[in-house]
């Protein structure tokens, strides 16, 4: 099955609109909201370790219940970040970070 990518733009109208993108948990469809749109309360609850917070976050319901009976791995459960950021057509935690000012700076 081909690989199709949300663009920014319609990750940001999904979110609006209150839609989920699918993504693939432990070989398993489940619906959750574009990596693009997960508020940073949620990205710091995968930060400090709350998997179940941040899962019900990002999750639909019913998909949630899923997730509690698959329990998956944290490799799984990386495998589907990566998924869900390329089904909303941004990655999720992979920043370039800013970029070099085209100006010099004049030293003293």
């Amino acid at each position: 099955m081909p690989e199709t990518k949300t663009t920014p733009a319609e990750a940001q109208e999904i979110e609006a609109s209150g839609h989920y993108v699918t993504a693939k948990l432990c070989g398993k469809d489940v619906d959750t909201v574009p990596g693009g749109a997960w508020r940073q309360s949620t990205m710091r609850k995968l930060r400090t370790g709350d998997i179940d917070g941040f899962m019900e976050d990002v999750l639909s319901p019913d998909s949630y219940e899923l997730y509690l009976d698959l329990d998956p791995t944290n490799d799984e459960i990386g495998a589907f970040a990566d998924d869900a950021g390329n089904a909303s057509g941004e990655s999720v935690g992979k920043s370039s970070g800013p970029k070099a000012s085209s100006r010099s700076t004049r030293r003293r």
